[in-house]
């Protein structure tokens, strides 16, 4: 579709028209995260430049911080051209058409879009016409088991009318449900969280009565409600487990209102992570690999494990679950035994930050496990 001034609006299942329903979603895309999406390094850069000077996109630069935001052409084309899928981010005070100049409000805007890019990396629907309107105020009459992983952001999670108020001041990015899984989405970035913990188990109880109870309950009624908080690196997995900070200080992620509650970066090493979580079979796989040369773990013990190694215990933490490295470590010092710790290898530092002297640290090859996988006969 192009317009009186000749300019081509480009289909959504191309990389520029990727680039525009990205931002369109966010309100505005950090410019760092289109290294990210899926092209070559020469043909994004090439594509990003191309829709600048067709004026469909531009770049807004202040404090420091950089970001592509939509220009009015460009909004206007993708209301005229898909007015389902772009008119509630492209209208009226939304804050993805509204966009203000404020710091931390850019910065929420740039969390969210990092958690989309991640999403759509790890083979996750984040895309909202190609999913089911699960949290529309008055649901499809056919809605059945999502057939794959999918992600629905807080702006499509607040679609279900008055009942989303009662979850404002929730620092959730959106949900994300794989199979019979539910997880809370969150994103530190690179700072530490402020949670509203009122706010996080009001959101939760939410999430219990309209996606348990009423819209999935084939799928998700035995579900116990898990959570994944990004960050930009491993840096802030110590602070979110009480590490280094004051005691008084919230640790929301102990406190088992959520299980597992894991830490992931965001990256490609969080990307395949996430993979792992979507697919109990792949981890599974995983786990058998590692199990081999110990015993059988000991359910109902009282030290959380996955295998045992003589009179020791061994854990399998490369999801990085904080409750359940917690309870791990704080049985360990309490009983003063030995343990054995995996993970991976980029996961090792923030492993010795919480936990103590008695665990045994041991590294899982990232590069050497990705290269196993993707190049195993089930994956060609």
């Amino acid at each position: 579709m192009s317009d009186a001034d000749g300019r081509v609006l480009p289909a959504l299942d191309t990389f520029p028209g990727l680039v525009l329903a990205l931002t369109a979603l966010s309100g505005e895309l950090p410019t760092a995260l289109v290294s990210r999406l899926p092209a070559s390094d020469t043909y994004k850069e090439y594509a990003v430049k191309r829709l600048k000077r067709d004026n469909l996109l531009r770049t807004f630069y202040r404090n420091g911080v950089r970001g592509l935001r939509l220009t009015t052409a460009a909004k206007r084309l993708l209301v005229e051209c898909w007015p389902d899928q772009f008119l509630p981010y492209l209208s009226g005070s939304t804050e993805t058409n509204q966009l203000k100049s404020e710091i931390t409000r850019r910065l929420r805007l740039h969390r969210m879009a990092e958690v989309l890019v991640t999403m759509l990396n790890a083979d996750v629907s984040v895309l909202p016409w190609e999913k089911p309107a699960l949290f529309s105020p008055t649901p499809p009459n056919d809605l059945t088991a999502l057939d794959r992983p999918a992600y629905y952001s807080s702006r499509e999670v607040k679609e279900l009318g008055a009942q989303a108020v009662k979850v404002r001041g929730s620092r959730s990015t959106g949900v994300l449900l794989a199979g019979g899984s539910l997880f809370t989405i969150y994103n530190t970035g690179s700072g530490q969280m402020k949670w509203e913990d009122k706010a996080e188990l009001r959101l939760k109880a939410l999430l219990e009565m309209e996606l348990c109870q009423a819209r999935l309950p084939a799928q998700l009624k035995r579900t116990k409600q898990a959570a994944i908080v990004f960050a930009s690196d491993m840096g802030q997995m110590a602070p979110l487990m009480g590490v280094g900070v004051d005691k008084r200080h919230s640790c929301f992620a102990l406190s088992c209102e959520f299980e597992p509650f894991c830490y992931l970066p965001s990256d490609h090493h969080g990307e395949v992570i996430l993979q792992l979580l979507c697919d109990p079979g792949e981890k599974a796989v995983l786990d058998d690999i590692l199990q081999k040369g110990f015993q059988p773990p000991r359910p109902g013990w009282v030290i959380e494990n996955d295998a045992i190694d003589g009179e020791a215990a061994v854990l399998f933490a490369y999801t990085c679950d904080m409750p359940r490295i917690h309870r791990f470590n704080a049985a360990l010092e309490k009983m003063d035994w030995p343990g054995t710790l995996f993970c991976f290898d980029f996961q090792a530092d923030a492993m010795r930050q919480v936990c103590g002297p008695g665990v045994d640290i041991q590294c899982i090859d990232f590069e050497a496990y990705e290269r196993s996988v993707f190049l195993s006969p089930e994956n060609n």
